[in-house]
């Protein structure tokens, strides 16, 4: 690999070279009110990115794992039923995780490649006459295919059945890059984590509570230590954690987060949907196809590209990293093998996404496929030319 490529992973992402250097801070002490002044404006920021007007802001040291992990734990009891669709490998993950938290799972199987069946969870709520259903989770962009998800559809099933069940969202890749409504959608727990759209190395989990989550919080019986939001609520009161926070993390995050509000979070989405554009056009001009099953699906900050049977996709990746120094992601789980992954999330321009789409076509062609050298780039380049975003510009 190189230090002077960018990396094509859907996360960690390239980080701006001022967000970077915001995590590399002197040493303070973190129990002081010189670390409230780092602290609570970024929990400010995250807020406004997830527009919502009264979700609490948690940030621990972790990754967005364990941010699946403090939504239940600070929420559920051993035994609770748990509604939840597996379409992907994260979606997956946090179902396994639930099952380890001794949590009654009622798993929807859907297909690899498309999102949340909607339509089944209004027919299962509705039929949960007792309300033993305590929460549903839902992945927003499940990182593994390149699929996102309606969560506006899952809340409507919720209300259409009087269901009042909680809604948690598995945001870590879709927060920060893709359109993200907390409060219209009724979420009541927002995961994401600080090593995608916000331009961050992994560790932090950075979680949006509700109201009635927060309510929830009172009667929940998992264990949790480092996880307990309680005891980090009386941290933030006095402008510290329970614990030693990651003083340096918090510090980019809040510059992350002033950077995406700077550009404007339209302006954001936009950029992210018009670099997703171009790799999708590119695609298509390889005579590839996406893992995501149809357009209503297609993620803007991550692409799963079908390579044909009998074809390991995961040479493509190996051979970038060997051969030109690039990363792009591999397929994981059902997908492994058959799939490989450019990230196009976080801090990505137009420009170098056909760096990305340029150094793919080459492994293709090196590797025998049946592409036209050029063909992907030039369908990305035609993409670019004929719309029109601002850049993301590194913060002052």
């Amino acid at each position: 690999m190189s230090f002077q490529n960018p990396v094509f992973i859907p996360g960690p992402t390239n980080m701006p070279e001022a967000i970077r250097k915001a995590c590399d801070m002197p040493t303070i002490d973190h129990r002081s009110p010189l670390f409230g002044q780092i602290l609570h404006p970024a929990r400010a920021g995250v807020q406004e990115i997830l527009k919502s007007d009264s979700a609490e802001i948690f940030i621990f040291p972790s990754t967005g794992t364990g941010g699946w992990e403090t939504a239940i734990t600070n929420t559920l009891s051993a035994g609770d039923t748990v509604l939840a669709a597996r379409n992907g490998m994260f979606s997956h993950r946090w179902i396994d995780m639930c099952q380890r938290h001794e949590l009654d799972v009622q798993i929807v199987d859907a297909p690899w490649g498309h999102g949340l069946p909607a339509d089944r969870y209004t027919e299962i709520l509705a039929d949960d006459k007792e309300h033993k259903i305590k929460v549903v989770l839902a992945t927003h962009n499940e990182t593994a295919t390149g699929v996102k998800s309606d969560i506006a559809a899952v809340r409507k099933a919720l209300d259409d059945a009087g269901h009042p069940a909680l809604l948690f969202v598995d945001g870590v890749s879709s927060i920060g890059s893709m359109d993200f409504r907390f409060d219209e959608w009724g979420v009541d727990i927002a995961v994401t984590g600080s090593q995608k759209g916000f331009m961050l190395p992994a560790g932090l989990a950075i979680l949006g509570f509700s109201q009635k989550a927060l309510d929830a919080n009172k009667t929940a019986g998992l264990p949790r230590t480092f996880f307990d939001i309680a005891d980090m609520t009386k941290g933030y009161a006095a402008n510290a954690y329970p614990y030693t926070p990651a003083v340096g993390l918090m510090n980019g995050l809040l510059l992350a987060t002033e950077t995406l509000l700077k550009e404007g979070l339209d302006n954001v989405f936009a950029r992210h949907t018009r670099i997703a554009s171009g790799v999708r056009a590119a695609v298509n001009a390889w005579g590839l196809e996406l893992c995501a099953a149809t357009p209503d699906v297609y993620s803007d900050t991550v692409s799963a590209i079908k390579t044909p049977d009998g074809f390991n996709a995961t040479d493509i990746v190996t051979h970038a990293a060997e051969k030109y120094g690039v990363a792009f992601g591999v397929g994981l789980g059902e997908v492994a093998g058959k799939v490989f992954r450019i990230g196009h999330l976080g801090s990505m321009t137009d420009v170098m996404a056909l760096s990305g789409i340029a150094t793919a076509e080459m492994c293709m062609v090196d590797l025998g496929l049946d592409i036209q050298l050029g063909s992907g780039v030039a369908a990305a380049q035609e993409v670019y030319r004929s719309t029109t975003g601002v850049a993301l510009k590194d913060a002052a």
